[in-house]
């Protein structure tokens, strides 16, 4: 009789547990579809912005909106999942614009090998420098990267191979979507950031829930207690670097053939980096559409100031930067994107 009491009281118990169990994976897979669904609508509509803003300021605000995007997403890869605060990705930027301007100019290569190269080799250096600068912890790896940065635009700023100061001047040639250039019309560039923010989104989409973002999460979180379950930390931690350098040094190839002409300056400065990270701090480190909500604030409050205010504003995006991270710290320090619903219903997930 006990054994029958028994089953018969621990059956219904079974039995919900199981349907939770369902509803949970359920919930799961809608809310994976739901964010497909709402990224493929930004994209699209982005994608369609040029049919409403004919101003060519304003089409040139979307595209370096869309690219900071991508940017910040691709930070978000390495500095968000797993942990690594980098404040050094302009030299992947750099080395992307660098070597699809010196492929093109130099050796007549179209601009998507350049992109290739250049994110390939950025993805190298980021595993060779990776292999020593992931040893250090906290805000001396942060420190590190800084100075390997600031070593690249040396380098860079005394390299005449690569035009030394001078940088490189693109030629001008007939629209072409070979050659990326376009000097009349700026929408194939609108259309070329939304491609690479939603490669770059897709990416971070499937990275969220597989197995190596529970394990960057988890280096993250306590890297001692990952590498006792098992975690390879640095690994982990190289290969993160590498999807970032590389998606980032393609932002950097990208930018290049948008304006046509690269020097030490204007894509190895410290600015770029700071440009990278803020949208991510903004939005929400670590989350799926924080980064891509930081740069839609960021980035035209950037470009307006600069544009309306003009000399007597020199500084002004600097002051709304800080303005903007110290109001996002004291009242919503998660971040911006944490008071999307759909964040929200995940954290409702996560609680049952």
């Amino acid at each position: 009789m006990q054994p029958t009491i028994l089953a018969a009281t621990t059956a219904p118990a079974v039995a919900a547990s199981t349907n939770a169990a369902d509803d949970a994976v359920h919930s799961f897979g809608r809310r994976r579809r739901m964010q497909l669904v709402v990224a493929l609508v930004i994209f699209v509509l982005a994608a369609l912005s040029p049919l409403v803003v004919q101003n060519a300021y304003l089409r040139n605000v979307i595209v370096l909106t869309l690219m900071y995007a991508a940017l910040s997403q691709a930070w978000n890869i390495l500095g968000g999942y797993c942990g690594q605060i980098s404040l050094g990705h302009a030299l992947y930027f750099g080395v992307g614009a660098y070597a699809t301007s010196k492929l093109y100019v130099g050796f007549n290569l179209l601009p998507w090998f350049g992109m290739l190269g250049g994110g390939l080799m950025a993805a190298a250096l980021a595993v060779v420098l990776g292999y020593g600068c992931f040893r250090l912890k906290g805000h001396y790896f942060s420190i590190a990267t800084i100075v390997i940065a600031e070593m690249g635009l040396l380098i860079v700023h005394n390299w005449e191979w690569l035009g030394g100061a001078s940088g490189i001047q693109w030629p001008f040639g007939e629209d072409s979507w070979a050659t990326l250039q376009f000097a009349r019309d700026k929408t194939p560039y609108i259309h070329f950031a939304v491609g690479l923010l939603a490669l770059t989104w897709f990416i971070c989409w499937l990275i969220e829930d597989s197995r190596w973002g529970y394990w960057w999460r988890a280096v993250k979180d306590n890297p001692e207690a990952a590498e006792s379950l098992g975690v390879t930390v640095l690994s982990s931690k190289l290969a993160a670097a590498a999807i970032s350098a590389f998606l980032t040094a393609v932002g950097g190839g990208f930018y290049a053939a948008f304006v046509s002409y690269v020097d030490p300056d204007s894509v190895l400065q410290f600015r770029f980096s700071l440009l990278i990270v803020l949208p991510v701090v903004l939005g929400g480190i670590g989350t799926l559409w924080g980064p891509m909500l930081g740069a839609v604030i960021l980035i035209p409050l950037t470009e307006l100031s600069r544009s309306y205010m003009g000399g007597s504003g020199s500084g002004l995006d600097l002051m709304i930067y800080g303005g903007l991270v110290m109001a996002v710290a004291l009242l919503k320090p998660e971040g911006l994107v944490r008071l999307w619903p759909l964040r929200q219903g995940r954290r409702k997930e996560v609680a049952v």
